[in-house]
Order: structure tokens, then C-alpha cells, then sequence
């Protein structure tokens, strides 16, 4: 089995939540914070001495208190820019091998990191996707002929359903994402870099259903309820 190295991106303000923390430090019915319930995921499906970086930013303390064990990257620029960015510092200072990454807001069953092993272990770049709803708000899908991504981003039309923010680099595939990640504008998301790959590099991403599985993005209140519901 192969262990990847994990990134989560906890850099932004998260000012739809409206906390006065970063959003990953949102607690948790169960009695963790959001990001809590990622190392432990991490560690259930990983191991326990998996190599775990975190992008901070906005209250960067408050980040690197909670979780002393991990490696920080620093976005300096994290009040300008978006997700493309983190992710491309995270990229850029990882060491060899695959990668996976997880926005910092996502609250989510283990089972899921467990799903993309076989894709670790095949070296093929994939995203976890929930093929059950398609919301205006979310990061949205379609595939080519060959069932590989070809549209990512929330303005996509016809999605078959939304990306859960949890994703694998291959490690043949990272030079390619990063340089595309450097083209995308500071206001992106890192899924426009994924598109550019796909496009200028032919890069092979496999969507991953895990609609079977729980996972929620915690952008507003109702998400939260939601991650709680699940929690309790």
C-alpha cells in the first residue's frame, strides 16, 4: 500500500461561516473541531505517521496550536488570493510521491480516504465526487468518453454531480498541476488549475463516487447542522 502524503488547505477567512476563527477550528458536536475530525480520518485510513502539511493563513496560531504535530506552509497572501494558490505552495514544498488534498471544511466519513487508495496505490490522479445532488453553489463535473473529468468548476452546465473537496495528485502529475496552478488567476479555485491540466497536459483525472458516504462542506450554518446531525 502506498502512503500519500496529505494537504489540508486551511488558509482562508471563512467569512460566509461568519466565525472569528478559521473555519477548520469550528467545533464540532462530538467534541472535536473540523479540522480534529481530519487528522483522525487521516490517521484511521493512512496511518498514524502519515506526513501532513497544512496551508495557513488567516489566525495562523490559532492553526498551528491545534495541531503541533503536522508541517505548515504559509500563504502569505492568504487575504488575496484562493484555494489555486494554497494548494500550489502545498504542491511546490511536498516531497516525492502522491498527494492528497482536502479543503479545511470538509467534515467526512474516513471510508472516503479509504476509497481512493486503489488510486494512490495506481498512481491515478481522481476526485471524490457525490453524484446524488448538484447544487448552483457547488464545484460541479462532467466526463469525456472515456469517463475522465473534462469540466470542473461551479459554472459547469449538465454536471452529473459535485466535488466533495477531497482529491489525489499522482505523483507523475504533480509538475504538470503546479505549473498550471501558477497560470490560474488569484482568485481561483484550485479546480481551475485541474482544468487547465486537463486541457493543455491531457491530464487523466477519475471521478470517485462516494455518494454511499458521508461528506459535507461546511460553507454556511444549514452545513453545519448537517456535519453535527452526522456527528452526534
Amino acid at each position: 500500500m502506498t502512503q500519500p502524503q496529505v494537504t489540508i488547505l486551511a488558509a482562508g477567512m471563512g467569512t460566509r461561516l461568519g466565525r472569528p476563527f478559521p473555519k477548520p477550528l469550528t467545533p464540532l458536536n462530538d467534541g472535536r473541531t473540523i479540522m480534529q475530525q481530519q487528522l483522525d480520518n487521516i490517521s484511521e485510513a493512512f496511518g498514524a505517521d502519515t506526513h501532513i502539511q497544512i496551508v495557513v493563513g488567516f489566525k495562523l496560531d490559532l492553526i498551528l496550536e491545534a495541531a503541533p504535530e503536522a508541517v505548515f506552509v504559509y500563504n502569505e497572501r492568504y487575504d488575496q488570493t484562493n484555494t489555486c494558490k494554497s494548494l500550489m505552495k502545498a504542491l511546490r514544498s511536498s516531497a516525492e510521491g502522491p498527494v492528497v488534498w482536502m479543503n479545511g471544511d470538509v467534515v467526512f466519513e474516513p471510508a472516503i480516504l479509504k476509497r481512493l487508495q486503489a488510486n494512490i496505490d495506481a498512481g491515478q490522479t481522481a476526485i471524490a465526487v457525490n453524484t446524488s445532488a448538484v447544487s448552483d453553489e457547488e464545484v460541479k463535473y462532467t466526463v469525456d468518453a472515456n469517463g475522465m473529468v473534462k469540466e470542473l468548476s461551479k459554472t459547469v452546465v449538465g454536471g452529473l454531480g459535485e466535488s466533495v473537496g477531497i482529491n489525489v495528485i499522482a505523483a507523475k502529475d504533480k509538475a504538470a498541476l503546479i505549473k498550471r496552478l501558477e497560470e490560474c488567476d488569484d482568485q481561483d479555485y484550485f479546480e481551475r488549475g485541474i482544468e487547465l491540466a486537463i486541457e493543455k497536459d491531457g491530464l487523466k483525472v477519475l471521478p470517485i463516487d462516494i455518494s454511499d458516504l458521508f461528506a459535507v462542506e461546511v460553507d454556511f450554518e444549514a452545513d453545519l447542522e448537517r456535519a453535527n446531525q452526522r456527528t452526534i
